[in-house]
Formats: C-alpha cells, sequence, structure tokens
C-alpha cells in the first residue's frame, strides 16, 4: 500500500472503516492514550472532525477474514475514533500525517507510523521478505543464525499464510517469544480487544527486536576482567598494609620531622592519599562484587532472583545519602546475607578516611615508657673543681690570669646560681605562709629549687627525714636545751640532661618538631627516667654554747689569748693549729657530727666567735670531706652547721624536656620504683658514698657567698638572713625555714655542677691518679624513656573503634579477590544503569509493577523477584518478574523442526543458568 493513499484526503475509495485501532494513539513518550468514549454502531455513518478525513487506523490485513468472532468488527460498545494526545509534541498536522484543508501533499507520515501500517519497505540485511497483498510473510536468514534449507523455508512459508495470527508475525520474531508475555501475548489474556492488541504491538515491535551483539561471559583475559582484578588486589593489599600500620603503631622518629627523610606535612598528604586511593578502589571492587553475585543470580533458573530492593545495595556504596533518603528499600534488602554484607561494605566504605586519619596517618604522641639503654658523654670525676673552672664560661682565659681564672668564674655562677635559687625558694616560703600551709614535716615543706642552663627547673627531694624534736632531745644535756636540724637534700643527676641530647642516642628534640607545628607550637615532648645516682647533700646543724665552742674557737684557745685574729694568713700564715694524725680537741657534739678519731674525721677549727648577724666559715681541714659554718643569732645563740655531699643510690632521676623548657627531678626513696639505682646495680654502701671532692667545690662556693664575711665583722646580707632563720625551738617551725633547709638549697648548685659530666655509676671506674679524660668516653646506663614524635595509632582511646572499620575493609577486599579468582571473568552486570536501562526497555512491562511509572515502585513492589531471561532461538535478553505470570513456561522458544547449532551467546547464558544458586 502506497503512503500517498493515506494523505489522500480526496479519494473516497481509499477510506477504510472505523477500528480499534483508532481507539488509542501515541503521544510524545511513545504511550498508548485512551481516547474519549462515543457512542457508535456498524450502521453509523463514520464520524469525522469537521475539515478533516480519517486516517486509515491499519493496514489492509484489518480485512483479511471475517467471520462471527472477528476481531477487528467494531460494535455499539466499542469505541472509535483518532485520539490524540500532547499534540506539542508533534510539529504540525501535516507532519503528524493528519489530513485537512491546509495540509500539505507532500507532509511527513504519522508519527511511529508503523503502529498502524506496517513498514513494508523495511528491509534488514538479510532478511528475505515476501509480500502478497499487503501481508508479512518470509523467513529470516540471519548471518547469527544457521542457514536452512530451502525446502524448509518453503514448508515454513506455506505455514504462515494461514490466514491466522500467526500471519501479522513480522520477520525474525515469534508470537511466543517469552520477552512478549507481558504485552498480553498468547494465553495471558482472553478477548477481542487483546487479541487485537496483541496484534498490533507485536507487529510494530518487529523494527524494536532486539538481538545481543556480545556475550553475557566476559573472560579473565578481558580489560574489564584484568581491571577489576587488578584493583581488587590492590586495595586487598594496601589495606591490609593500613591494618597492619594501625595495629603494629609504629614511631617514625627522625624519619618524620623538619629535619628528616619526609615533612610531616608531606607525610600527612601521603597518607590521606594512599588512603583515598585504598577507599576508590575498594568502592570499584565492591561495587563490581555486588554486580556479580546479583547479575549471576538472576541469571540462575533455580535461583530466588534479585529484587529491585537488592539492585540498589550498590548506591549504598556510591551514594551513602541514599541510605537515609531511599530507607524503604534498605529495610528490605538488609534482612538476606547479601544485604548485610552490602551494609558492612557502605558503612567501611563512609568511614575508612575517617579511619584512615585517626589509627595509621602519621600524628604526633607520646610514645608508651620503654626501657633501654642510653649513652651519656663522661669526661671527669664527681665534683671535680678544676674541670668545673676549665669549662666555666669567661673571656678572662688562663693566659691572662693563670691562677685565678677558672675559680673566679666558678665563684660568679655559684652565686649567681644559688641566690637565684634561694630567692624561688624563699618566695614559694611568702606564697605557702600567706596560704596557711604550713608545715613541721619536711616531706610537706616546700622543695628545694634549681636552675640549669637557663631552660630547665630542677627539684630537690627531701630524704632521709629525722624526727627533729627526738632528734634534739637525744644530743641535748642535762643543762642544755640543744636545738638539733638535720636535713638531706638530694638533686638529680645532671649529666642526664647532656645525654638526652647527645646524638649517639637519636633522640628527637622538641626544637626540631616545632617547626612542623608554627600552629600549634609547644607539642614536642619526651620523658624519661634515669637509673643513675643522684648527688646529695646533707646540713647537719646544732645550738651550742659558747662554753662548748671553746675547743674549736681558735681565738678561744689558751695560745689565741682571746686577741683577734690575723685574717690575712688565716689559717696557715702564723697560726699553730696542729696536723695530722692529730684529731684535735674533743667536743661534747663529736658523735652528732662525727669528730675523732672515732670516725677518722677532725673537728672544725674557726678563727673567732662571729658577732651577731655575722656567720664564719671554715673550708680546710686534713682530707676533709666537710664544710662548716658558725652563725650567732640576733639573741648570740652560736649555732654549728656541717655541710657535706655523697651520691646516694636510693633514687633515680627523671627529666621531662618540651620547646618551652624542661623539668628535672629527683625521684627518691619509692619502694617501687624499679630504676632507682641501688636496684639497678646493686652494690653500693648503704646508698650513700661520701664525696671527699665536694668540699673543694663547696670551699669555693662558700666564699662567694659572702660566707666567711664574719671574719672581719663584715654583716653580709647574706649571713643576716641566714642567722634570722635559726630555730629557736626543738622541731621545725611551720612558718619560717630552718638554716639548715636554707644552706641546702644554696649549695644546690654545686651539686649540678659537679654532676655535669661525671659517672653514671656512683665511682671512678677510669685512670686512679687522672680524674679528667682527655677523650670524652660513653657511658651506658638504663632508662625508661617516652618522647613525642610522628607514629601511627590513635590518641584517644575511644578511636579503637575505627579498628573495625579497617577490619572489615580489609576482610572484604580478601573475600572480594577470592571471589574474582574462582569466578575466572565476568559476567554483564546488569545492576550497571547503562545495562538495567537497556534491559528493561527491551522487556516487556510487568503486572508486578502496576503503579510505578510515575513514582517509582513502592511497598511490595521493591521485594518482587527479577529474572533475567533470554529468548535462545532470537538471542534476546529481557528481564520479567517471577510472580504473577501465566503457568506456562515463559522462557520456551517455538520449537523447530530441524535442529541448529547454538550460538556462543546461547551458550554461554545456558552454561551460567544452569548452575546451582549461590548462599549471597
Amino acid at each position: 500500500m502506497d503512503r500517498s493513499a493515506v494523505r489522500d484526503t480526496t479519494n473516497p475509495s481509499l477510506r477504510q472503516k472505523p477500528s480499534n485501532a483508532s481507539d488509542y494513539t501515541v503521544d510524545s513518550t511513545s504511550t498508548f492514550v485512551n481516547t474519549p468514549s462515543i457512542a457508535f454502531t456498524p450502521d453509523s455513518p463514520v464520524h469525522h472532525r469537521t475539515g478533516y478525513r480519517r486516517v486509515a487506523s491499519f493496514n489492509n490485513q484489518d480485512t483479511a477474514y471475517h467471520g462471527p468472532e472477528h476481531p477487528l468488527k467494531p460494535s455499539r460498545d466499542q469505541e472509535h475514533g483518532l485520539g490524540i494526545k500532547n499534540l506539542k509534541a508533534l510539529p504540525s498536522s501535516s507532519q503528524a500525517g493528519l489530513s485537512g484543508p491546509d495540509a500539505s501533499a507532500s507532509a511527513k507520515p504519522l508519527l511511529f507510523s508503523s503502529f498502524v501500517q506496517p513498514r513494508q519497505e523495511y528491509k534488514p540485511a538479510g532478511e528475505q521478505i515476501r509480500e502478497e497483498n499487503g501481508s508479512w510473510d518470509g523467513y529470516r536468514t540471519d548471518p547469527y543464525q544457521p542457514s536452512v534449507t530451502s525446502s524448509k523455508s518453503q514448508h515454513l512459508r506455506e505455514q504462515t499464510t494461514a490466514p491466522t495470527v500467526q500471519s501479522f508475525e513480522p520477520p525474525g520474531m515469534h508470537f511466543d517469544s517469552p520477552c512478549l508475555h507481558g504485552y498480553g501475548g498468547r494465553g495471558a489474556h482472553s478477548g477481542d480487544t487483546s487479541a487485537f492488541w496483541t496484534k498490533l504491538i507485536k507487529t510494530s515491535l518487529a523494527v524494536l527486536w532486539c538481538k545481543s551483539k556480545e556475550k553475557l561471559h566476559h573472560g579473565k583475559g578481558s580489560w574489564l576482567a584484568i581491571s577489576i582484578l587488578a584493583l581488587s588486589i590492590y586495595s586487598t593489599l594496601l589495606s591490609g598494609l593500613w591494618l597492619g600500620v594501625a595495629i603494629a603503631r609504629p614511631r617514625f622518629g627522625h624519619g618524620i620531622s623538619p629535619m628528616g627523610r619526609i615533612p610531616p606535612p608531606t607525610a600527612s598528604l601521603l597518607a590521606a592519599a594512599i588512603a583515598k586511593s585504598i577507599e576508590l578502589s575498594f568502592v570499584t571492587v565492591f561495587v563490581a562484587f555486588l554486580g556479580q553475585v546479583l547479575s549471576r543470580r538472576a541469571l540462575v533458573k533455580k535461583s530466588k532472583g534479585i529484587t529491585i530492593s537488592e539492585m540498589s545495595m550498590r548506591q549504598w556504596v556510591m551514594q551513602p545519602g541514599t541510605l537515609i533518603t531511599h530507607w524503604q528499600t534498605v529495610r528490605y534488602a538488609v534482612s538476606n546475607l547479601l544485604g548485610v554484607i552490602a551494609m558492612c561494605g557502605a558503612l567501611a566504605a563512609i568511614l575508612y578516611t575517617t579511619a584512615s586519619e585517626s589509627l595509621v596517618a602519621p600524628k604526633l604522641k607520646m610514645g608508651t615508657l620503654d626501657r633501654r639503654l642510653l649513652y651519656g658523654r663522661v669526661a671527669t670525676s664527681f665534683a671535680n673543681e678544676p674541670y668545673i673552672g676549665q669549662n666555666c664560661q669567661t673571656p678572662i682565659s688562663v693566659s691572662v690570669d693563670p691562677e685565678y681564672s677558672g675559680s673566679t668564674c666558678t665563684a660568679i655562677e655559684h652565686s649567681g646560681q644559688a641566690y637565684h635559687n634561694y630567692m624561688q625558694y624563699l618566695s614559694n616560703w611568702t606564697s605557702n605562709i600567706a596560704a596557711g600551709r604550713g608545715s613541721s614535716d619536711l616531706s610537706e615543706r616546700p622543695a628545694p629549687l634549681a636552675q640549669l642552663y637557663d631552660n630547665t627547673t630542677v627539684e630537690g627531694s627531701w630524704v632521709s627525714i629525722q624526727n627533729m624534736t627526738e632528734l634534739s632531745r637525744q644530743h641535748s644535756p642535762s643543762n642544755y636545751r640543744r636545738v638539733v636540724t638535720n636535713v638531706t637534700m638530694a638533686m638529680p643527676h645532671a649529666g642526664v640532661f647532656g645525654a638526652m641530647r647527645d646524638p649517639i642516642n637519636n633522640i628527637l628534640q622538641p626544637e626540631h618538631l616545632e617547626a612542623s607545628l608554627w600552629s600549634h607550637p609547644g607539642l614536642g615532648q619526651y620523658y624519661v627516667k634515669a637509673s643513675v645516682p643522684s648527688p646529695v647533700i646533707n646540713v647537719l646543724c646544732a645550738s651550742m654554747q659558747k662554753e662548748e665552742l671553746a675547743s674549736i674557737v681558735y681565738s678561744e684557745w689558751p695560745r689565741g689569748n682571746g686577741t683577734a685574729v690575723n685574717v690575712t694568713g688565716w689559717p696557715s700564715v702564723g697560726f699553730d693549729i696542729p696536723v695530722h694524725p692529730s684529731w684535735l680537741n674533743s667536743t661534747p657534739v663529736d658523735d652528732l657530727f662525727g669528730f675523732g678519731e672515732k670516725y677518722e674525721r677532725r673537728p672544725p677549727v674557726f678563727p673567732k666567735l662571729p658577732l651577731p648577724y655575722n656567720t664564719v666559715l671554715n673550708t680546710t681541714g686534713w682530707f676533709a670531706d666537710s664544710i662548716y659554718l658558725l652563725a650567732t643569732s640576733a639573741t648570740e645563740e652560736y649555732t654549728m652547721c656541717s655541710l657535706r655531699a655523697s651520691l646516694t643510690a636510693r633514687c633515680s632521676t627523671e627529666y621531662e624536656a618540651s620547646i618551652s623548657g624542661g623539668t628535672m627531678n629527683a625521684h627518691c626513696e619509692d619502694p617501687d620504683d624499679d630504676l632507682a639505682y641501688g636496684k639497678s646495680y646493686g652494690d653500693t654502701t648503704d646508698g650513700v658514698i661520701v664525696a671527699k671532692d665536694w668540699a673543694t667545690v663547696a670551699g669555693v662556693w662558700g666564699k662567694a657567698l659572702s660566707l666567711n664575711a664574719g671574719i672581719t665583722d663584715s654583716a653580709a646580707s647574706n649571713g643576716r638572713l641566714l642567722t634570722q632563720l635559726i630555730p629557736t625551738t626543738q622541731g621545725l617551725d611551720p612558718s619560717l625555714p630552718s638554716i639548715a633547709e636554707a644552706l641546702a638549697v644554696l649549695a644546690g648548685s654545686t651539686l649540678l655542677l659537679s654532676s655535669s659530666d661525671s659517672p653514671f655509676i656512683h665511682f671512678w671506674n677510669y685512670s686512679a691518679t687522672v680524674m679528667t679524660l682527655k677523650e670524652p668516653q660513653h657511658q651506658a646506663f638504663t632508662v625508661a624513656l617516652r618522647f613525642k614524635d610522628f607514629a601511627s595509632g590513635g590518641t584517644q582511646q575511644w578511636q579503637g573503634i575505627f579498628y573495625v572499620v579497617l577490619f572489615l575493609t580489609f576482610a572484604t577486599n580478601v573475600c572480594c579477590l577470592i571471589y574474582f579468582l574462582i569466578r575466572q571473568g565476568l559476567v554483564t552486570d546488569f545492576m550497571e544503569p547503562q545495562n538495567l536501562f537497556s534491559l528493561s526497555l527491551n522487556s516487556p512491562p510487568s503486572q508486578a509493577l502496576d503503579g510505578a511509572c510515575g513514582s517509582g515502585p513502592v511497598g511490595e513492589q521493591l521485594i518482587v523477584k527479577w529474572h533475567v531471561k533470554m529468548d535462545q532461538q532470537r538471542e534476546h535478553f529481557c528481564i520479567e518478574s517471577g510472580e504473577g505470570q501465566p503457568p506456562i513456561k515463559r522462557c520456551k522458544t517455538r520449537p523447530l523442526d530441524f535442529e541448529t547449532d547454538k550460538s556462543p551467546i546461547v551458550n554461554t547464558y545456558t552454561k551460567l543458568s544452569s548452575r546451582h544458586s549461590s548462599l549471597l
């Protein structure tokens, strides 16, 4: 039939009777639309719009045969007319194929005219079509299908010439194809109207039929399979490495530092980039895994199929917000094992970079307290005065002042540090008194303080604490109420400070990290607890009567005659003081101070009795291990004090440093301290080793502090303050420090100077005659060390929950990798939007989704089971639901009376669809 006949509105012979087809039309979205009902009778004239003639509703096959059950015979109850919906979709009436007064003779045919008349000029390559009286007939020869003999082709033609519905079958298509049942195919519906629509739609789909060009399965050598496997391997290895780093929590030390191999900003960026690559590869692999599981399940005939809610699981990973916006699908999908796995994978993908930042990314953190060996530099013995003088920083060299250059510098250093420490100590006392925190218990009184290298605060400890009241009573004569004060102060080993900065120990210093912490300064830090001996000083003071002092005051001796002493040559020039082996005179306090042959210690000899508010000093004596001070109070009460230094094994040294400075203290007499020097070394004498060389250092210190100013009655300020601190009652005054405590604090700086560059053991283990080494040596000692550097691992305890995320990611990656290795290739992922769209567009509509075309599926529609089926004869795939369908076998292809070889596409589908369903 010529198309010009359709457009010719003047030839009455070309007009046809109306049919059901005119009751529907096609809108701009190719949807059949029902027109308004109009009463119709067979004898009534044809209804036309004014000025228009009706376009033929169907081809001349509408009247191929007539009978009592003719499906196209109209009745009174049937509707007619050509309803047009959404005319805006048509450019003009002439282009739409409508005839009218203004229509052009060259107008184009009606949109989708194949719905109302066959496209007889459509002759696909490889098809032989015979046209007789406008009807479809013939057999399609397809290069993808086996050729048939002419006899069999003629047999098929004879079968198709019968005046049945089959005569309307387009080339290359069967009415009983499994992909047409949703359109009202054979057995799906009954009634004349359904029969008509079956014939109409099947005829129109002749030009829309889809034949798969590629196989379902992509071999392991395909680019898709290789790329997915490569990403899976990468994601598995890297996520496993990331989990291992998070568990091991390595410390990077100098490796990540401003002066190290990797600057901290670069390290953070690299960690973030690697974590993001793991996340992206994991998402890609996991989405591919979900697609493979669901696609294979949809293909397997005996499987339970897939649901729309399961199809949306890939969106949970790619668009996590859908877990909230489309919660309806979530509640259906998580009810099975695959849904739970998908939910875990989605949570892992959401939180992975956060978990990596918390547990893997290098960050500045304090490490654990680890025991190890440190090495410190040893150059001299403890309290070596010549060494201290040689290393004192002064512009006056030995060449300028060969004899006193070092001692002068040392004296200034002593006085500066001692007075600074003393003032800090007195300031703390003032604060305590103002706050009412005074105490007579030495352990609760202010601790001794010192300063080391101007940036380290040193805090000593009061050790060997005694009951002063009981001690005073024990050594008081019957006629005199003696006041005794005995205090022992321990200071940390100053050599630990240098050891922590020695390059041999490779410890990251706080200043090394400061360049990377400009926004958060002061975070560099380390702490060490060293098992080394601690220097201590014992100050023993006792009040004495003038008569008791007569035996040790030269001016009170008979040979002194009570005359003034010539201080110019004291004590060596012009004084006949007995020398060793004389033990000099005995005193009432010999047992208290340890004087006499019994203790192998000679008592001091003072030049005179000082005036009130004055002090005199004795720093000479044969092999003296102590220095002695005689002070006179305002009430002319005399007090003699001895100062003696030693090393104790009952302490350990603690040192904590930061960019703003450091603190060092002596941790003493703690029974639970495993790093106390006595527990590490063991070979000590009752925990105390007297340092006899310290008396020489103390002599320079005492003169620098004007403690001997009383010999000339100079009334020095320091002496005045010290005499005001002389206790007047047995026991410690809660509101004032004692003179013994004050002297200990003043002498604390000498202990720090004496321990610098000295051994980290309690004796000199080098040359017995040379106390100074030409080349310093490193000596090992045990420490417990923790420090801040860049390390992996969480900084807060609650961050441990992110280990679950890292483990889930790694475990999921391992499972996906095993899955891809076992499957040896991929099938077409029908969950991908482009594949699902193509499959759905070439599939029939389903009653299971009735009403879902506008707003999407809801409720029970989300759990309808779907399978991917194949018309094996035509190699066409479609998706159909497994519910609400006719009881016939929907995937059965019309049998032929001859055998043909199956194509690779059919073989692949047959192999995949016949497998057993997996647990997922």
